[in-house]
């Protein structure tokens, strides 16, 4: 009876995550189709990545440049639409655009025994009370898309050599997803044989 529940505990470990990421991923293009109004699967995505390719295409063309600017100064202005466009378009250039933030990944001290990892994401805290010397580190929580921001001395923070992706999976996952200093993470191949063994 012990081996039978030991192989469905391993059952479930295998197909668990590819059901989940299957169900994620086909509610995703059903629910972009739906939007569009296609009825063949993921046609939806094809056009919207085609889409979004051909007005960053524009964006930084010449001649359609002041067309963008003109939008983006019209929803700066405008009272709630403000908030949420620049709060929206400032996290996507954190992560993806030139202004990357989140690419420094560090240790905070936080008291004698304990410490956290989170983000450089400034510098220079200019205007801000006695803030000689410190940084804005934000870290996010683990199994969340939340975090604090902590104002800290520079004294407090270890830069960690690692890839800002890598630590993000890993702080996100409550430290689940197997270290990102050192050890290489073990690939499908292993991870399967592991299973089987």
């Amino acid at each position: 009876m012990r081996r039978l529940l030991g192989f469905f505990v391993r059952g479930l470990v295998v197909i668990a995550p590819l059901a989940v990421t299957g169900y994620v991923v086909w509610s995703v293009l059903k629910t972009i189709d739906g939007w569009l109004g296609f009825t063949i699967p993921g046609l939806g995505l094809v056009v919207t990545i085609v889409l979004i390719t051909v007005v960053g295409f524009l964006a930084s063309n010449l001649l359609t440049r002041g067309v963008v600017t003109l939008f983006e100064d019209l929803f700066s202005k405008l009272p709630f639409v403000r908030l949420l466009y620049n709060s929206t378009r400032d996290l996507l250039d954190a992560f993806v655009g030139k202004h990357r933030r989140f690419d420094r990944p560090v240790l905070v001290a936080i008291g004698t025994h304990v410490q956290t990892m989170g983000f450089v994401t400034q510098e220079t805290l200019s205007g801000l009370p006695d803030t000689q010397g410190k940084v804005a580190v934000y870290c996010p929580q683990s199994y969340h898309w939340a975090g604090q921001l902590f104002i800290v001395h520079s004294s407090r923070v270890t830069p960690v050599s690692a890839h800002a992706s890598d630590v993000l999976a890993f702080i996100v996952s409550g430290g689940v997803t197997g270290s990102p200093f050192g050890a290489p993470k073990p690939r499908d191949s292993d991870a399967t044989a592991a299973v089987e063994s």
